[in-house]
């Protein structure tokens, strides 16, 4: 049975509520997330043998963390307890033409403030299978770039399968070093990338020829199989890509679907028109939680491709950072059971 170990940050998250702007009402609600401990949610969901890895301080905010992740069925057992604060980051959900907002406030968190030596990965990757991480991570800083580091190699060390979602933030990388200058060495260590376009342009410098304008949402499906290939061929390490494909129409519409390449075969998934997109954070989190469900499960990379979309689409209608769905819930839209009707 695969054991999945994901490392990263997780936030307090702090949203106005539903569309409204930051305190036009005098409240924010209050949850949990950050990219890898979302994955790890969706792979508990599904039933799978999920554990989260970070550092956390020794308080109340830390400890009620900690209870919701067990509540989703996440191992904790191998977060290290650490350093001063959680990190925080601000949402404002946009609607029609006005986009959403993101303000961090993560400066001098617990992780940030980690240094290689302060996880002992020999217990943490003890029984692994696969370990995910993001770009977002070593953004962070200079020290969580080097435990991934650390942990990357240690992974290498025991042939545990790793996957990466290059997951770029042009407002995190502030500590003196470009993305491109960190992710290009951190990828010689993953198997599978998870991507989009504008990933591969700014963390890895790799670009198709004719180019897609990130900004504006444009797509031009014939250049994926390319980039993946250029990234493969950088990288040989690589054993799969996959890139997601979103056509913004507006805040509350998108078009959704992906890709996979995996040297020989290129797949293309169903596309999901999302017309009442009720949170779209977390949605790339949720695709990756689904591709690892997916290729730990099905027989078929298309199979799982589909799955990890699908599974996506249902997280845009899900408020908060975490996809609460199952797997027969995914299946069933899959299977083309998306008119919504109520199931009695």
């Amino acid at each position: 049975m695969a054991k999945v170990i994901t490392f990263g940050e997780i936030m307090l998250r702090l949203k106005s509520p539903a569309y409204e702007r930051f305190f036009q009402s005098p409240a924010l609600e209050a949850t949990f997330g950050g990219g890898e401990a979302n994955v790890a949610v969706s792979l508990a969901n599904y039933g799978m043998d999920a554990s989260f890895v970070t550092v956390l301080p020794k308080n109340d905010i830390a400890e009620a963390c900690i209870r919701e992740l067990r509540g989703f069925g996440v191992d904790t057992s191998k977060i290290v307890r650490g350093g001063n604060r959680v990190g925080i980051y601000f949402l404002e959900t946009g609607a029609v033409q006005r986009p959403s907002k993101v303000i961090y406030d993560r400066a001098g968190s617990s992780i940030a403030e980690a240094k290689p030596g302060d996880i002992d990965w020999d217990k943490t990757l003890e029984g692994a299978t696969w370990f995910h991480f993001t770009g977002i991570t070593p953004a962070i800083s200079q020290g969580a770039a080097d435990l991934c580091l650390e942990a990357l190699k240690a992974c290498k060390e025991r042939g545990i399968h790793v996957s990466c979602d290059l997951n770029y933030r042009k407002n995190l990388w502030k500590y003196g070093k470009r993305a491109d200058e960190v992710m290009t060495e951190l990828v010689k260590y993953v198997d599978t990338v998870i991507a989009n376009e504008e990933d591969f342009q700014k963390a890895l410098c790799l670009k198709a020829e004719s180019q897609a304008d990130v900004e504006e949402g444009e797509l031009n499906i014939e250049n994926y199989k390319a980039i993946a290939a250029l990234a493969m061929e950088t990288y040989p390490n690589i054993k799969r890509v996959a890139i997601t494909l979103r056509e913004s129409k507006s805040a509350n519409h998108n078009d959704w679907r992906a890709c996979l390449y995996n040297g020989k075969d290129f797949f293309l998934s169903r596309k999901y028109s999302i017309t009442d997109i009720v949170d779209r954070v977390g949605g790339g989190d949720s695709f990756g939680g689904g591709l690892i469900y997916g290729l730990n499960n099905y027989d078929s990379e298309k199979d799982a491709l589909e799955y990890a979309v699908a599974a996506s689409c249902l997280k845009h209608t899900i408020i908060g950072d975490y996809n609460r769905v199952t797997v027969s819930e995914v299946e069933s839209l899959m299977k083309g059971s998306g008119t919504g009707r109520v199931q009695r």
